[in-house]
């Protein structure tokens, strides 16, 4: 394979200098010759956006660090899908490429703190969502890729999405580390976006926002489809939202994924379900997944990213109206859950709508232990964003309304003493059809010192 080093393009890798503009013309000179790797050697490059070409793998060395810079003008500009912000741009990306990949060691690096501060919104806790000042990128976008490869790299700070795949299709996301602000908004960790054929495996994710989303936004759903065909394995997931979350954004399809083999590591939510924009989701297979959940401290009245979604609920599929809108609202159905160990303050959640029920929904071998762990109380259900939002409401180990065909096989729920008030009985339902319960096993055990 030809190699391309960036230093002998003239990089300055002092941190300070702009480097894109070298490290462009060293994958632009590759992509010209047929393909190969542009290395990037040990050192600090600070850069606005670089593209990456066909056929072009971008090398980061051990101690590379690519640098984004949060300056309006280095960076190209593109909409921000799901209206986070009202335009923003990407440090790295490619568009309607073949054959790209970025790999080895070193990392990419968004410097994210620098647009965050805590505003003690929430009081004395310093949990809730950091406020945010100023421009911030994704630190990726990658828009109708065939064949994308990223292994191994550190994704570090990001100020808003981290890895952005939107329209992509064949591709392999490996051995990754993502170490992102464990308060920071919108700082989603990995977002396949209509993208069909995806692995993620091996991944180490830490971030504020949503560990892994699959979801269909409207403008990327009209030009590439549904997403469809998505496997996610051998992950340790951490947040203070969803470690797995489908949605909310389901203007599209959204079908056939597998999650397995994962550890969650004290997120808001484990796996959640939305669909609120018409889509359908189904062929659901989550297995083999223990961890904890808990609930985080919020903003209150702060007008800016105020909450963070899910108040400890192991497990929530939700399709309701989206707030604001009149429908229609999508389908969720065939899911599957087995092999659940999780520790929960809230509810396995379950809830559609008359015109939408939740359907075919099948739990095997799952256990919940219902046990304090955040500071916050329990006691409220959150169907953020909807009508509806976070209400008060007595917490039952399982909670299902608006659902039909529901199995649930060999659960166990075990209870602590010093149970909150909230909780309340093992499974409630509203008007719900043809549930099978085979197998429900509750028992009090004393709390965990």
């Amino acid at each position: 394979m030809r190699v391309w080093d960036v230093t002998e393009y003239g990089t300055r890798s002092d941190g300070v200098t702009n480097d894109a503009p070298a490290i462009q013309k060293a994958i632009d000179d590759c992509a010209a010759a047929g393909g190969g790797r542009v290395l990037v050697p040990a050192g600090r490059y600070l850069c606005g956006t670089i593209e990456l070409k066909n056929d072009v793998e971008l090398h980061l060395s051990r101690g590379a660090s690519l640098m984004a810079s949060l300056n309006k003008e280095d960076i190209r500009i593109t909409p921000c899908p799901d209206g986070a912000e009202e335009d923003s741009g990407y440090f790295i990306g490619a568009l309607h490429v073949k054959g790209v990949s970025i790999t080895g060691d070193g990392e990419i690096y968004g410097q994210g703190y620098k647009v965050m501060r805590d505003d003690g919104a929430d009081g004395e806790w310093h949990e809730c969502p950091l406020m945010v000042d100023g421009f911030r990128p994704r630190l990726t976008y990658f828009e109708d890729v065939e064949d994308l490869r990223i292994q191994n790299v550190t994704f570090r700070d990001s100020a808003l999405w981290t890895l952005h795949m939107a329209g992509c299709r064949r591709v392999k996301v490996q051995g990754i580390q993502i170490l992102n602000h464990r308060r920071g908004a919108n700082n989603d960790g990995i977002d396949p976006d209509s993208c069909q054929d995806v692995v993620i495996s091996d991944c180490m994710i830490e971030t504020g926002d949503d560990a892994i989303v699959v979801k269909t936004t409207k403008p990327m759903t009209e030009r590439y489809g549904p997403c469809e065909n998505i496997l996610i394995r051998d992950c340790i997931l951490a947040s203070h939202d969803s470690a797995l979350k489908i949605g909310t954004e389901t203007h599209g399809d959204i079908r056939n994924i597998i999650m397995s083999d994962c550890i969650v590591r004290d997120c808001s939510r484990g796996i959640g379900i939305w669909v609120r924009d018409g889509g359908t989701v189904e062929n659901i297979q989550v297995h083999h997944i223990m961890g904890a959940v808990r609930r985080y401290a919020n903003s209150g009245e702060r007008s800016f990213a105020p909450d963070w979604w899910g108040k400890g609920d192991p497990i929530f599929l939700s399709a309701t109206f989206r707030k604001g809108s009149s429908g229609p609202i999508g389908k969720i159905r065939n899911v599957y859950f087995d092999h659940i160990r999780m520790d929960a303050e809230s509810s396995i959640f379950l809830r559609g709508e008359k015109e939408s029920n939740i359907q075919n929904v099948y739990f095997q071998d799952v256990e919940i232990t219902m046990k304090k762990q955040g500071t916050q109380e329990a006691g409220y259900f959150d169907e953020q964003p909807s009508e509806r939002g976070v209400y008060a409401h007595e917490i039952p180990a399982i909670y299902a309304q608006c659902a039909r065909d529901l199995s649930f096989q060999n659960m166990k729920i075990h209870w602590t003493k010093d149970r909150h008030a909230s909780w309340t009985s093992g499974i409630q339902t509203v008007d719900c059809q043809n549930i099978r319960v085979e197998g429900m096993v509750e028992s009090v055990e004393e709390p965990l010192r």
